[in-house]
């Protein structure tokens, strides 16, 4: 479907697990020589993207498009065509590590600040510990890319986990996946900073409400800036129904 003229799938967490596998069979089986893009998309990203025709191709492009949130969920029902449920970028790299520990697929996390992806990925292991993580990297390496990308690369994971924020970590993506050597790339937001402890997730209450947005501004105010993209994006929603 298509919420401002941008592209969501619908999709479940077991579909998109099942799109993830598939993908990484084809590279695996030499079906295909192309990293697949999935990208987990909130109503910000949305937003973003109404007005950012470079980042409204990409989505149109990726493998996968989640609805990351229940802006976008609340904007499917507004516009008359329900979504089956979220799925976001922390819930589908919890799932996908899971995943890929039982099914034997590699994993590398490129993002966040200095460190943050070792502790993510050593708190992955702990959870999983058949789980494979080759390598990590932090994601302030601007200028450098193409030491990332051959590191990147000499590991050959089947699942990269990019957590550099939207929609720099979709653009990054796009414009260097030609060159990467990886089955499936997932942008993934700041979900490495969750993982790794620093920052605490909404208690599950907070999520059933759709208010785990809420619970992040109380923790994090100078994310106003950010929050302040959600009523436009109702309002915008409002205008197009």
């Amino acid at each position: 479907m298509r919420i401002l003229g941008i592209r969501v799938d619908n999709v479940d967490m077991e579909t998109s697990l099942a799109r993830i596998g598939s993908l990484i069979d084809d590279y695996q089986n030499k079906k295909t020589n192309h990293t697949a893009q999935v990208i987990t998309l909130n109503a910000e990203g949305v937003y973003i993207a109404a007005a950012d025709d470079e980042f409204a191709a990409i989505i149109e492009q990726a493998d996968l498009v989640t609805p990351d949130g229940r802006g976008v969920l609340w904007a499917a029902n507004k516009l008359g065509q329900p979504l089956k449920e979220r799925v976001t970028g922390i819930d589908l790299l919890e799932q996908s590590a899971a995943l890929a520990a039982q099914k034997g697929w590699t994993v590398y996390l490129l993002g966040s600040v200095d460190g943050v992806a070792l502790e993510s990925a050593e708190q992955l292991k702990k959870r999983y510990p058949e789980l494979q993580i080759v390598g990590t990297h932090h994601g302030y390496f601007r200028g450098h890319d193409q030491d990332v990308i051959a590191d990147i690369n000499v590991k050959r994971p089947d699942l990269l986990f990019v957590a550099l924020g939207m929609p720099m970590q979709e653009k990054w993506l796009a414009r260097f996946r030609q060159h990467l050597h990886v089955a499936v790339a997932i942008g993934v937001g700041g979900s490495f900073d969750v993982v790794a402890g620093h920052i605490k997730r909404a208690p599950i209450f907070w999520q059933k409400m759709g208010l785990e947005w809420l619970w992040r501004l109380l923790k994090e105010p100078q994310r106003i800036g950010r929050a302040m993209v959600l009523p436009r994006f109702v309002i915008k929603i409002l205008k197009n129904k």
